[in-house]
């Protein structure tokens, strides 16, 4: 394969090890097809941005650090690749950390390394931890913004947040499911990935509120530290199933929504109503199979796009740090369902 590049750089932009770089560019057998496209993806990334740079000079290269299931990351991945275009002569090289469960003293030692390493700005989603609040503050005093993204950290030294208005969007799921059971009750299974995540904490707080004040007929079990995978989260609902009756209705806040679906299906029990976030993969296929009635959008390109003018605020100096406004929540149904990217 072609390149002008050195593996490292391509590495970099594609998120892969630089020995799987190298098999690809050598034609070496054992390689994903899925892989082959990443690593033409990138040089083709690369092309452009050298392109780019040669009109204005100015290369900023971030870090999207992420502890999220992999359905999720691969939306946010998506999302970010997308908007790296539309800043063209403004150039952005993106390096991605994701992992599906991390202890707070990795994801620290993470930062740290990419603190030490440089970088012109990190975007963030993990747990609202004092560890990790730490770990922002040196970036922070390094001269590297950092931006959350989906989850805040609000009493650290992130110079923005990405997201969406995650109380408001716990809110409208509670209006959603409670017009849905109406009078008849009943009980909803809430679901989090884990009590660390600010964002999450921010929809269950929603939630709970509307649900009391407007529907107190409904009861609600709460499931946590499933990570959102499809294994842990299957088993918690399992649980909570099999201990509770009346449940009736899922507010999947932290995602494995198939996994609990399947825990339903194996206690022989109906879902009235199933409110889920984000229009991954997963999501979308339930959606249209009915499994799921209804999934709280935000568009991630408009996340992906509020970080990236955030930074380049920053590493430009701009006299007024720009203040992303806040993505607005969307209700998806099986009828009005976006195309997928």
């Amino acid at each position: 394969m072609a390149h002008l590049f050195l593996v490292k750089d391509i590495a970099f932009q594609a998120g892969l090890s630089t020995a799987t770089v190298d098999r690809v560019l050598n034609g070496r057998p054992g390689v994903r097809r899925q892989t082959e496209m990443r690593v033409k993806a990138a040089i083709a990334e690369l092309e452009k941005q050298q392109a780019g740079a040669m009109g204005s000079g100015r290369m900023l290269a971030i870090d999207i650090v992420m502890e999220t299931p992999q359905r999720f990351s691969d939306a946010v991945r998506a999302a970010f690749e997308a908007e790296m275009a539309t800043f063209l002569p403004g150039v952005f090289r993106c390096r991605f950390h994701f992992a599906e469960v991390m202890k707070p003293a990795e994801l620290v030692q993470l930062l740290d390394r990419i603190r030490l390493r440089g970088t012109h700005g990190i975007v963030l989603k993990a747990p609202d931890v004092a560890e990790v609040a730490a770990a922002v503050a040196r970036a922070d005093a390094a001269g590297i913004p950092v931006v959350t993204l989906v989850t805040d950290l609000p009493n650290s030294a992130r110079i923005a947040y990405a997201g969406a208005d995650n109380r408001a969007a716990g809110e409208t799921a509670a209006y959603l499911i409670g017009e849905f059971l109406g009078v008849s009750g009943g009980k909803v299974l809430v679901t989090l990935s884990s009590g660390r995540f600010r964002g999450e904490e921010e929809r269950e707080i929603g939630f709970r509120r509307v649900i009391r004040a407007g529907y107190p007929e409904i009861g609600i079990t709460e499931i946590s530290e499933g990570h959102g995978t499809d294994a842990a989260t299957g088993t918690l609902a399992a649980a909570a199933l099999a201990a509770d009756p009346a449940i009736n209705a899922v507010y999947s806040i932290g995602g494995g929504n198939r996994a609990v679906l399947a825990a339903f299906d194996a206690a022989k029990r109906p879902v009235r109503v199933f409110v889920a976030h984000d229009l991954d993969a997963d999501n979308r296929a339930l959606l249209a199979a009915r499994r799921i009635g209804f999934v709280l959008h935000h568009d991630l390109r408009t996340d992906a796009r509020s970080a990236f003018r955030a930074i380049m605020s920053r590493a430009t100096a701009l006299p007024r740090a720009v203040t992303p406004s806040l993505s607005s929540v969307e209700i998806v149904t099986p009828y009005n369902m976006p195309a997928a990217d």
